[in-house]
C-alpha cells in the first residue's frame, strides 16, 4: 500500500497543472485543486478533483483549505504568474506576490504535517548569453535568472532549501522547458499567449494572418532560433515520479525537455504538414537576449527515476495540440 493518496494542486485550473491533475487522478489518487481562476478555467479541473476557488495571498483562505481537507500527503505548486515579459515590465508582481504566495502555502503546509513538496519552476533560471552557441542545459549549469519571473522561482527554491534543513521538508524542483501539446479535452488557453506552437495553430485558425519569426541570422541549421519542446503529459508523470520518490531522494532538483532542439522554422513546417494550412510567416528582428540554441539535459531524472518521454517526436506533439485547438478554437470558451 502506497503512502501517498492525497495530493493538493496549486493552480490546478490551468494548463500544465490541469493536465497534471488528470494524469494523478488516472493513477489513482485524491486530488484537491486549489486555483483563484487568474489564468486558470474552471472548465479545465478534473470533474473528479474536488475544487477550491482561492487565493494564495489569502492566509485566511489558506488556512481554511488546510483545515477542510486534513491528511494532504504532498503538494504540486503550479500557481504562479508565469509571463517572462508582462514581469519585466510588473517586477514587483512576479518578485514579491510569487514568493509571497508560496510562503502563505509553505508556512501552512509545514504547520498542517505536510511533508512533501513538487515546484514548478523553469529554464528561465537560465540565462544563456545570445552569443553563445550551444546551448544543452543541465542541473550544473550556472543559474542567473533571465528575469524577474526566473528570479521569483529561484527565490522559492531557495525558500525550499531553507523549509528541508529546518522543517525536514522533502521536495523537488522541476525546471522545464517548452512544455506544449495537449489532451482531447485539455490545452493550452492562455490571454495574452506567447508560446511558440499555439500562436501558429492560431494561424491555422484564421485567427491570426501570419506568425513572426524573430531573428533568422543566428548560428544555427537554418538562421532561427532552436528550442526544445516537451509534452505536457510527459512533465505530468515526472511530476508524479518525483513526488513518489521523494522519501527516498528527500531533495532533487531535475530539468526537463526532450533533449533534442528544433528550429522554428521547423516548427512551422511541421505543424503546415499536420494542419495542412500554408501558415504564413513573416521574419522580424531578433528579440534581446534570444540564445541561439536552448535544449535540456534531462540525463538526471531519467538515470535516477526512470523517467522518458513518451512524445518525444514533434509532429506527434503538434498534432495533439492541434485536436485541442481546433476543437477549442476560442479555448474553453467554447465550452
Amino acid at each position: 500500500m502506497r503512502s501517498l493518496n492525497k495530493i493538493l494542486v496549486t493552480g490546478g485550473a490551468g494548463y500544465i497543472g490541469s493536465i497534471t491533475t488528470h494524469e494523478l487522478i488516472n493513477a489513482g489518487y485524491d486530488v484537491i485543486v486549489f486555483d483563484n481562476l487568474y489564468q486558470g478555467h474552471v472548465e479545465a479541473v478534473h470533474p473528479k478533483a474536488v475544487f477550491v476557488q482561492g487565493d494564495l495571498a489569502d492566509t485566511a483562505a489558506v488556512k481554511a483549505l488546510f483545515e477542510a481537507h486534513d491528511g494532504i500527503d504532498g503538494i504540486m505548486h503550479f500557481a504562479s504568474y508565469t509571463l517572462v515579459g508582462e514581469s519585466m515590465e510588473k517586477p514587483l508582481m512576479y518578485l514579491r506576490d510569487n514568493l509571497v504566495n508560496a510562503a502563505n502555502l509553505l508556512e501552512a503546509a509545514v504547520a498542517h504535517g505536510v511533508t512533501r513538496f513538487i515546484l514548478s519552476s523553469t529554464a528561465n533560471l537560465f540565462d544563456v548569453p545570445p552569443d553563445r552557441e550551444f546551448g544543452v542545459i543541465d542541473e550544473q549549469f550556472p543559474i542567473n535568472p533571465g528575469s524577474p519571473y526566473g528570479e521569483s522561482k529561484f527565490f522559492i527554491e531557495r525558500m525550499l532549501h531553507w523549509f528541508h534543513r529546518i522543517y525536514g521538508l522533502k521536495y523537488a524542483c522541476l525546471r522545464y522547458f517548452n512544455a506544449c501539446g495537449g489532451l482531447p479535452d485539455r490545452g493550452e488557453d492562455h490571454y495574452p499567449e506567447t508560446h511558440l506552437i499555439p500562436l501558429v495553430l492560431q494561424v491555422a485558425l484564421g485567427q491570426r494572418p501570419h506568425v513572426t519569426i524573430f531573428g533568422d541570422d543566428y548560428p544555427t541549421r537554418d538562421g532561427t532560433c532552436v528550442r526544445d519542446y516537451i509534452h505536457v503529459v510527459d512533465l505530468a508523470h515526472a511530476h508524479i515520479l518525483a513526488l513518489e520518490a521523494l522519501d527516498r531522494l528527500q531533495v532533487r532538483h531535475y530539468n526537463l525537455g526532450n533533449g533534442t532542439g528544433y528550429t522554428v522554422r521547423e516548427v512551422i513546417e511541421t505543424a503546415r504538414q499536420v494542419t495542412g494550412h500554408p501558415i504564413p510567416a513573416v521574419v522580424g528582428p531578433r528579440r534581446p537576449g534570444d540564445p541561439a540554441v536552448l535544449v535540456a539535459s534531462s540525463e538526471a531524472i531519467r538515470r535516477e527515476l526512470g523517467w522518458t518521454p513518451q512524445y518525444p517526436d514533434l509532429k506527434e506533439i503538434i498534432r495533439s495540440a492541434w485536436d485541442w485547438h481546433r476543437t477549442h478554437p476560442h479555448g474553453y470558451g467554447t465550452r
